[in-house]
């Protein structure tokens, strides 16, 4: 999964400094730092940017950076050039924190499965009870991930209540549900993708807490081809046929079994292309116009 470059790491270290400002760009305003949830004792921040100049209201995007949950160094600063050419195109977009496994208290991982997820879920709530302060359409909003970040956007997207899966984050009065999803790159089934290499295995048993041997029912609860159904919201997946990290056999997965439950899902495969963050592509971008922007 991903595996930073120095010059991002570096990036996300300097900005953890940094006050909340806000800086006037083109024909969008950033708003960086602003906290969306206390999860424990870990204060989740997002950066966000929003049209201005228009009425709205606006169909919000959610971006979730890859680290292999925590494995490798990444923060939420890896998606400012995402949200920033998503609020070109009309929409607010938001990149969020979510606690990461590199947290460690008497030397074991502190935060597993499923805060990730239940940080993203507080993500969307904070869009919906913030819809007014920032022109954001409530009933129109999509998320993006890269790597494990693509694993969380589908477990955001395909997850429900009744999968007991929503946790404490944010405001509960508010849905945590989404309306469409793109996810690059992103696993789908985790005891597959445990066997794909040494560095893989340990990212996993970090976010699970043992091997699939171990844990075969956290590792089913922890995979999003677990909750595919047939209204599922609609799934863009882009994936390189050359990565190794995920190999593209996690994108087939999951490809069959929303095929096999009548669910929509578009699978785009890069030709010659390794272990990529496609979610600002203008394959993904056109995916979400359809979903978000134009009436079903």
């Amino acid at each position: 999964m991903s595996k930073p470059h120095l010059t991002l790491v570096v990036a996300f270290l300097a900005c953890q400094f940094l006050a909340p400002t806000a800086a006037r760009a083109g024909d969008f305003e950033v708003e960086q730092g602003i906290a969306f949830c206390q999860a424990g004792q870990v204060e989740l921040k997002l950066d966000l940017a929003y049209p201005v100049g228009g009425k709205g209201p606006y169909p919000a995007l959610i971006y979730i950076f890859g680290s292999g949950w925590g494995y490798w160094p990444a923060g939420r600063t890896e998606c400012q050039l995402d949200i920033m050419k998503a609020a070109e195109r009309g929409y607010v977009a938001i990149a969020i924190d979510y606690r990461q496994t590199n947290i460690k208290e008497g030397g074991q991982v502190k935060y597993r499965f499923p805060d990730q997820l239940h940080d993203a879920k507080g993500a969307v709530r904070w869009l919906r009870a913030n819809a007014e302060k920032y022109h954001v359409d409530p009933e129109h909003i999509g998320v993006a991930g890269y790597s494990s970040g693509g694993h969380i956007a589908l477990m955001l997207g395909l997850t429900r209540p009744s999968d007991g899966l929503e946790g404490s984050c944010g405001d509960t009065d508010y849905s945590s549900s989404v309306q469409a999803v793109v996810s690059s790159a992103g696993p789908t089934e985790l005891k597959s993708q445990y066997n794909t290499d040494p560095d893989e295995a340990a990212a996993i048993e970090a976010l699970i807490g043992g091997n699939p041997q171990q844990m075969a029912l956290e590792y089913e609860k922890a995979s999003p081809v677990s909750y595919v159904y047939r209204n599922s919201p609609p799934i863009l997946t882009i994936h390189g046929d050359l990565d190794k990290d995920v190999p593209i056999e996690q994108a087939f997965l999951l490809d069959r079994r929303m095929k096999e439950l009548g669910a929509s899902h578009t699978l785009i495969i890069r030709k010659n292309a390794g272990h990529n963050d496609f979610t600002a592509e203008p394959e993904a971008f056109e995916f979400f116009d359809t979903y978000l922007k134009q009436k079903h």
